[in-house]
């Protein structure tokens, strides 16, 4: 294989996005493990007691990943996450104002590999999420395994992360007076073993859970795409039922988490590694679908949001498709 290395004198700015989206990959693959490890190292220590007190704390304070968590708007706020934005770029694109007076549940797609326009959109106030949405609060959700996690779960909260657990988007999409904003990745971990070039197939058909969510609590729903989010990384052919598949699929169910074997470029040369490839994320937030508050929805109301979602959803990516490049022969196709 041919390697493809980068020139020498790349401007600093460019090696400072490079240097951010580093850390950024970094936090998504090893940082809750050093996490761990440091709090092991610290339980075996001449300092085990800072650990004792630490460990007092998670359990004081267990219940706040389900409840709001704890955002900083200091870090959200960080330099480098301008950086972080400017390397793909990413950019929020808003179609409609939403009333702060309502709370909203973002049906966030593609999955991707790392959800980096979800992360750089409702993580960070790089794109200017609070600009263009005054008055609206946005909440990442995120599998809650990683909230056990010691000095991890404490990191991601500050930029907005929650459980996804229920009674955590519960907590959001019922807040009184309006103004939260609980974003899902609707097609969970198993979408990102679709995530590819080109790859226009999303995981909706069987997910109706966030639709009975938003009608218990009569959060309105928005779909979100996101067009690029699938050209950043490159993965190894896993077709379903092929034996890489079938091993996927199943330490998803027992961990929880999928494993897409991804890859595109590196650090110093452009022909393999694990940092994605600059390709521009462009996410759009669609118009929102009324919800009437339904304390004990049926499965027909189910049903019918769900359709309602899904047309909105198709409406949205077929409005844009032609402004990022996607050709007018493609279409969704939902699974």
């Amino acid at each position: 294989m041919k390697i493809e290395f980068a020139p020498l004198n790349i401007p600093l700015r460019r090696r400072l996005q490079t240097a951010s989206v580093v850390q950024w990959v970094f936090s998504f693959l090893a940082l809750a493990q050093c996490c761990l490890a440091g709090f092991i190292l610290l339980c075996l220590s001449r300092w085990w007691l800072l650990a004792a007190l630490y460990a007092g704390w998670l359990y004081l304070d267990r219940d706040t990943p389900t409840t709001g968590g704890r955002r900083s708007q200091w870090v959200r706020r960080w330099a480098i996450w301008q950086y972080f934005r400017d390397y793909f770029p990413i950019s929020l694109i808003k179609t409609v104002d939403l009333d702060p007076k309502h709370n909203y549940l973002f049906g966030f797609h593609p999955h991707g590999v790392l959800v980096a326009g979800a992360f750089g959109n409702f993580c960070t106030e790089a794109s200017g999420f609070a600009t263009l949405f005054p008055g609206l609060t946005p909440y990442l959700l995120m599998l809650p395994f990683w909230f056990r996690v010691p000095f991890f779960r404490d990191y991601i909260m500050c930029g907005g992360l929650v459980s996804s657990e229920k009674s955590s988007a519960s907590y959001i999409a019922s807040h009184p007076g309006g103004g939260h904003v609980a974003v899902v990745a609707v097609g969970g971990a198993p979408e990102s073993l679709e995530a590819r070039p080109g790859a226009l197939t999303l995981q909706v058909l069987k997910r109706k859970g966030f639709i009975k969510l938003a009608l218990k609590h009569g959060a309105q729903l928005v779909p979100v795409f996101s067009f690029g989010e699938n050209e950043l990384f490159d993965q190894m052919e896993n077709p379903a039922g092929s034996p890489l598949r079938r091993i996927q699929e199943s330490l998803q169910k027992v961990m929880g988490v999928a494993l897409p074997l991804f890859h595109a470029r590196g650090v110093f040369q452009y022909s393999f590694g694990l940092l994605p490839y600059r390709k521009p994320i462009h996410t759009v937030v669609g118009r929102p679908i009324p919800v009437v508050q339904t304390p004990s929805p049926s499965r027909e109301d189910i049903d019918a949001l769900h359709k309602l979602y899904m047309e909105g959803l198709g409406q949205l990516f077929e409005e844009h498709k032609g402004n990022y490049g996607i050709p007018e022969d493609k279409h969704l196709t939902f699974i």
